[in-house]
């Protein structure tokens, strides 16, 4: 399984979406998950992880197996001296068991071009890094997700999801929802 996940702030809560597919290539989505959980940390530049990581751990605890691949909006390695970032730190909270893929849109400061991709006819390009397998790889994974345009199809709806606050989705406002997987 494969699942794409963003988060959403709403003054001191956050919604946490997930969207689980099969296949780059997907269109359609096989389950989407949106939970809401307290804000932890309020954000401080460099250390975005703080206050992402504990609602995305949130999230992955409603899902009962571990997918193989975790798409997040952001990057796991920050600029050319690869400084951990929100990726890496949930890689190393999964003790490597899964590979995260990070997406960005806009670039961070000393961002090597490697990590640009082009989608479709744009020529702004998204920010592609990863753990667990090499960001050239990762790129070609997410050029091959469903979509004519720069943010592939199931990534845009993941941010719809926790942008909207799922309305008709299951919902689960428990921020510790049983083990991480372990």
């Amino acid at each position: 399984m494969i699942l794409a996940m963003d988060v959403a702030y709403r003054s001191a809560k956050a919604t946490v979406a997930g969207v689980l597919f099969r296949d780059w290539a997907d269109e359609r989505p096989e389950k989407e998950i949106i939970i809401s959980c307290p804000v932890p940390e309020r954000y401080v530049p460099g250390n975005f992880y703080l206050r992402e990581l504990p609602c995305l751990a949130a999230l992955l605890k409603t899902i009962p197996e571990l997918p193989r691949f975790i798409i997040i909006d952001g990057f796991v390695y920050l600029g050319r001296e690869k400084k951990p970032g929100l990726g890496k730190h949930l890689h190393d909270l999964l003790k490597g068991k899964a590979t995260i893929i990070g997406v960005a849109k806009s670039p961070f400061a000393d961002t090597p071009r490697s990590c640009e991709l082009l989608r479709g006819r744009s020529r702004k390009p998204l920010f592609v890094t990863a753990a667990g397998l090499p960001g050239s790889r990762a790129k070609i994974l997410i050029s091959k997700m469903h979509g004519k345009g720069r943010i592939p199809t199931l990534l845009r709806r993941a941010d719809r999801l926790c942008r909207s606050a799922g309305r008709g989705h299951r919902r689960d406002t428990r921020p510790g929802c049983g083990p991480l997987f372990g």
